[in-house]
């Protein structure tokens, strides 16, 4: 026992000292370090519903497919298929090699605990992964047939990047105790520690089939909001990947002996939301005055180095949904707004932004820019600058009303316009529109795929056209990335153990 809890404390402390920021000797040769702008929640997988801390999770517990960049399309990761039978069933089929890290087969078993605790776990951010689902059956061991709610040709989306845990684990020791002290996962990656929005750090499971030996053999994720931090971090060899380097430290990275600039297009539509349930925001001239007043051009060119794209609605290039013919009506124009906002009898209206700071490139540095634009067209606005897991916590309750934002995952962007834009979908923005839902829904309900996406497209236009959010931009992504390991960012944002190679 005795010799348990100093092996425990030597690891305590080996970890406090890598976290806190090591020398560059200090680095082990099979150890990386990933500077990350957000912090794990805790050891509840489902807490969790940022892309990059997610996907950390997936490698953990292993999830049902993934996204696979060079096919375009989701492949197998614990699951084989997952195939409609029908309009409203389908039959999701286990891989039969794939084994928990303590030698237990991943079983159907699991997969509908994990469905269950993504639906009614009181810490779960997960329930619209499972919204569509009616009904499961087990038919074996290793198949189940899915019993949807209504006709929904996106479900592999929803079912994506759903953790599957151990229902025999849970039932043993309860949630807490199963997820705190028994994370058994199936993924290529073990749990070794986290540090509750600070840092989580995980230790590849040799011989499994998605690691090699040239994958990192332990990787520390770790919370840094600043960017002056990453990049420092990553200058002195503290860091191996440094994620979000911003446009005036770009040149930097690209000077540094030790390191380069690997460039990403995001799939994270940026964006101002306002609530229509909160005043002023209940009326649409407020709300277009807004995306009017907003000079998204000089922002791009003055903040952003024009790494940015600028959005004509939710999505871009490469997109599902996209018409490259489409315009925004919201271009810049000041005076626009002030008449707008004149006709809402609204001039004057005192609100308040609420930002992120370093969850985003330049999110506080935009942000303060527009305080002026929305001034100057009849607004009294104040920003507001709240630590990011209060803000964040706050707008997935719905008691934010006036908020910038990115929502990430976006390649097929059904589930988060679903998630923003759809009535009772979640109360991120309380937003609710007639002709919308039944884009929506018509769109999830279609499987031939040239109809879908023109469905989906007439959605997005409705939708940027009422206004309960101005679209922005999105970011061209600057990844830091040392010179001694191999690694193409992903427009995913994420930073998998299995893409990355050790030189």
């Amino acid at each position: 026992m005795i010799k348990g809890i100093k092996k425990a404390l030597l690891l305590g402390a080996a970890l406090a000292v890598s976290v806190a920021g090591s020398p560059a000797q200090a680095q082990k040769s099979d150890q990386i370090t990933v500077a990350i702008t957000e912090g794990v929640t805790g050891y509840n997988p489902y807490a969790d519903s940022v892309v990059l801390i997610g996907s950390i999770w997936c490698q953990i517990y292993g999830c049902l497919t993934r996204w696979d960049f060079e096919q375009a399309k989701f492949v197998p990761f614990l699951a084989e298929s997952l195939e409609p039978e029908d309009d409203l069933n389908w039959i999701l089929t286990l891989r039969p090699d794939q084994k928990r890290h303590n030698g237990d087969p991943v079983v159907i078993a699991d997969v509908i605990h994990s469905m269950e605790r993504a639906r009614n776990d009181p810490q779960s951010m997960s329930q619209a992964s499972v919204q569509y689902i009616k009904n499961v059956e087990a038919l074996d061991d290793l198949r189940m047939r899915i019993t949807t709610t209504q006709k929904i040709s996106t479900l592999p989306n929803y079912l994506a990047f759903m953790q599957i845990t151990s229902k025999s684990i849970y039932d043993k020791y309860g949630a807490q105790e199963a997820d705190r002290h028994h994370p058994i996962g199936a993924g290529p990656y073990k749990l070794v520690e986290v540090g509750i929005g600070s840092h989580i750090v995980i230790e590849r499971v040799d011989g499994h089939p998605m690691v090699s030996e040239t994958n990192p053999k332990r990787i520390l994720y770790r919370m840094m909001t600043e960017p002056e931090q990453r990049v420092t971090a990553l200058a002195n060899g503290e860091v191996q990947i440094a994620q979000g380097i911003p446009p005036q430290l770009i040149n930097r990275v690209q000077q540094m002996s030790n390191a380069t600039v690997e460039m990403v297009d995001s799939a994270e539509a940026m964006f101002i939301a306002m609530s229509p349930e909160t005043k002023p925001w209940n009326d649409a001239r407020v709300r277009k005055a807004v995306c009017h007043a907003i000079n998204r051009e000089g922002i791009a060119r003055a903040i952003l180095g024009n790494q940015a794209t600028l959005l004509n609605g939710p999505v871009g290039a490469g997109q599902l949904g996209y018409d490259a013919d489409y315009k925004t009506p919201f271009d810049y124009n000041p005076e626009k707004a002030k008449s707008l906002l004149a006709e809402a009898g609204a001039t004057g209206v005192a609100v308040d932004l609420y930002t992120p700071v370093g969850r985003y490139i330049a999110d506080r540095q935009i942000t303060e820019a527009i305080i002026p634009m929305l001034e100057e067209a009849g607004f009294k606005a104040t920003l507001k600058t709240p630590e990011w897991a209060t803000l964040w916590t706050n707008v997935q309750r719905g008691d934010t009303p006036f908020y910038y934002m990115g929502r990430g995952n976006m390649l097929d962007p059904s589930p988060a316009l679903a998630q923003y834009f759809e009535t009772g979908a979640s109360p991120r923005l309380k937003y609710s529109n007639v002709e919308v839902d039944k884009l929506l829904q018509a769109e999830r309900e279609e499987f031939d795929f040239t109809k879908r996406v023109s469905m989906l497209n007439k959605a997005m236009v409705t939708i940027t056209e009422d206004a309960p959010a101005c679209f922005l931009w999105l970011h061209r992504l600057a990844w830091g990335v040392s010179k001694s390991i191999d690694f193409k960012p992903s427009k995913a944002d994420r930073v998998n153990g299995w893409e990355i190679h050790l030189r």
